[in-house]
């Protein structure tokens, strides 16, 4: 808190440095006195060309706010369904701190800027979200830790500091059982011992649209802003990604799917600003086969039974997702996954089937 608040300081310094040296520029270029005094020149250019920066700022703030609170809000949703489901991941699941970082590069253009007033991110890289029930949870690992080393190893800073953390950091997680982590926080160094967490080990990520829909190419699953908004509950929302998780873990992306298109896709809809032209039609992203969606649906629902989440509202919110965006929607859930009342089909069935083996006590296997 005093590493921020330093920071905001030093912010409003500037602004006020800035504000005394316009103030003396427009007092030298008086060559002979005026009728009217310096000041009142200095409020007009103030008024008169800040506000256009600021609001381009204060748009840049409210979208990368936006973006960070629904990407929190994924991230804790996706925990239980990530790391209760690792042995169903199969070759997926890796051994995982449980944290993602980030620093003020890892914005371009105003951003950049954005990024340093609203979330106080400078050169160093600092913990963006942390996944629930992970072991970097567990250690108390808190979002805006600064990362300052890991077993020794010094953690990098500016440009390409993720890139090169991850190089760093991908050998140590893999070959111990726990980190040993220094970050900053409130001003001084804390040592953590961090737990490896083994977890599937598929990257979640907001798309800054509003369509409903969701995507994942083998490797990432993403849910546009219009489907949380849609789904609402965070109940919701676990179905929504374990039908995705499912979708990779099954490898329905490279099987049925060009993995590339949908990567396409995933990595403009995760940016700041979005070419939403890509979408126009069908996206380039064909309906998903019944077989294939329905087989989704059955590992999903024990996902999300295995994660906590209920399954009494599964039925309901699919069947309310085809009324209200058919398959006539272009860029839509239901013009991806087409076979609704097939799929409803199977959903109640393994509703059925998993409720009867949490009334027997036995294992969630499917």
């Amino acid at each position: 808190m005093v590493q921020q608040t330093n920071k905001i300081n030093q912010y409003a310094s500037l602004s006020l440095l800035a504000a005394a040296s316009l103030l003396s520029a427009c007092s030298t270029f008086q060559s002979k006195p005026a009728p009217a005094p310096a000041e009142p020149v200095v409020a007009r250019v103030i008024n008169e060309e800040p506000p256009v920066v600021t609001a381009k700022m204060a748009a840049a703030r409210d979208s990368l706010s936006q973006m960070v609170a629904l990407q929190d809000r994924l991230y804790r949703i996706a925990g239980p369904l990530l790391i209760n489901n690792a042995d169903l991941c199969r070759t997926q699941a890796r051994n995982l701190l449980g944290f993602t970082a980030k620093n003020k590069y890892s914005y371009t253009g105003e951003f950049v800027d954005a990024a340093q007033a609203v979330l106080n991110y400078g050169d160093r890289l600092e913990v963006a979200s942390v996944l629930a029930g992970s072991g970097g949870a567990r250690a108390g690992l808190r979002k805006g830790d600064g990362l300052v080393a890991a077993e020794g190893k010094t953690l990098p800073t500016g440009q390409n500091a993720e890139t090169q953390a991850a190089g760093i950091l991908g050998p140590l997680v893999s070959g111990h059982q726990s980190l040993n982590l220094i970050v900053a926080r409130d001003g001084r160094n804390q040592a953590l011992n961090v737990p490896v967490t083994r977890a599937c080990a598929f990257k979640i990520d907001i798309g800054n649209s509003d369509n409903i829909n969701s995507y994942s190419d083998g490797q990432r699953v993403m849910i546009t802003r219009g489907m949380v908004n849609f789904a609402h509950s965070d109940e919701a929302i676990a179905y929504v990604l374990a039908k995705d998780i499912a979708h990779n873990v099954l490898g329905h992306a490279a099987t049925t799917r060009s993995a590339y298109t949908v990567g396409s896709i995933i990595d403009n809809l995760v940016s700041v600003r979005p070419d939403l032209t890509m979408l126009i039609g069908t996206a380039g992203v064909k309906p998903m086969p019944q077989e294939l969606d329905a087989a989704a649906d059955y590992l999903s629902l024990y996902m999300v039974a295995r994660a906590g989440y209920s399954l009494d509202h599964a039925h309901a919110f699919w069947q309310r997702m085809a009324g209200q965006y058919p398959a006539t929607v272009l860029n839509g859930y239901t013009a991806n996954h087409p076979a609704v009342n097939y799929r409803l089909s199977v959903i109640d069935k393994t509703i059925a089937e998993i409720k009867g083996k949490q009334a027997a006590k036995k294992p969630l296997v499917p």
